[in-house]
């Protein structure tokens, strides 16, 4: 008697355990969790691990705090630290600005029109970053075969070599983002515009408010919360930005294209540094979540979602 009561409870419990809805978002949501700690959450641990040693094929030496203490001295990663700064500052208010601008000029059109334009500037996401390097490599052909070349002859300039000069490398890069990097922001920048009611577009029609009134007083300080995510979501893309550098100048001519992204994979797989790797990819991590602190701390405060 007394195990027909336990099992009747405890059936109970299980019926009420699955009963609850919030045990089946946990039990939907498990996979997606499960692969997030295999993939990510236990290699930051172990990163962090490694950090704090001196990696061996076989067995590793605690060495403490002293892959923290080489980067003080390392010149390389605080000239990479500039260079993926550098590369922010120039890359990413422009490419935002060029989205936004995209989108309200997208926005006006019919519905096809607002797909197919939509479908255009997303390509490049697609596409793989191989084949758009290899495009990009044949536009900065130094040659007067390459695409850039040919544009500028026009105007009598002779012929650059654009990644293979330390003046022009870095900048080649930064112009590659600003004409290949839209595709994401402008969809979200028009998803944005859509759910701006139509009533206060047409309040300003009749009060005679300017197309560059609306922008100003109607569509920027409502785009301000996408506007936020974007920048954060951009900086913290083009602070590990990396396979630009690698497939288009290696990190050069004389590391002036050496991202720290790149800096950390060439110490790791190329020198077998992963203790130097680890920690530089811990100080990225925190110069990341320090300055996405600071953006939500000056733009965010008065941003509702």
């Amino acid at each position: 008697m007394i195990n027909s009561k336990y099992q009747t409870i405890k059936k109970n419990k299980i019926g009420k355990f699955f009963k609850d809805e919030h045990i089946w978002g946990y039990i939907f949501i498990a996979a997606a969790l499960i692969i997030f700690c295999l993939f990510t959450l236990y290699p930051v641990i172990y990163a962090f691990i490694i950090s704090f040693q001196k990696f061996r094929p076989i067995g590793a030496e605690w060495v403490g705090i002293q892959n923290y203490l080489n980067l003080l001295k390392d010149h390389l990663f605080a000239k990479s630290i500039m260079i993926t700064a550098i590369y922010t500052i120039f890359s990413v208010p422009v490419t935002l600005f060029i989205s936004f601008t995209l989108a309200i000029l997208i926005f006006p059109l019919k519905k096809w029109l607002q797909t197919t334009f939509k479908a255009i500037y997303y390509l490049p996401a697609v596409a793989s970053g191989v084949a758009l390097s290899i495009v990009w490599l044949w536009i900065y052909n130094p040659m007067s075969s390459g695409l850039l070349n040919k544009i500028i002859s026009i105007f009598g300039i002779s012929n650059q070599n654009w990644l293979g000069s330390s003046k022009t490398a870095l900048f080649s890069l930064i112009l590659m983002s600003w004409l290949t990097s839209h595709g994401t922001s402008v969809i979200i920048y028009l998803a944005g515009l859509l759910g701006i009611p139509d009533s206060l577009f047409e309040v300003a029609d009749l009060d005679g408010g300017t197309t560059f009134q609306k922008i100003k007083y109607i569509i920027i300080p409502l785009l301000k919360p996408t506007t936020l995510f974007l920048l954060v979501t951009g900086i913290i893309g083009s602070f590990q930005v990396f396979m630009n550098a690698y497939l288009m100048t290696g990190g050069g001519p004389n590391n002036a294209t050496t991202t720290v992204g790149l800096l950390i994979f060439n110490n790791a797989f190329e020198y077998g540094d992963f203790g130097a790797a680890s920690a530089q990819s811990i100080i990225l991590a925190i110069i990341i979540a320090l300055i996405s602190i600071f953006q939500f701390k000056l733009i965010g405060e008065d941003v509702e979602y």
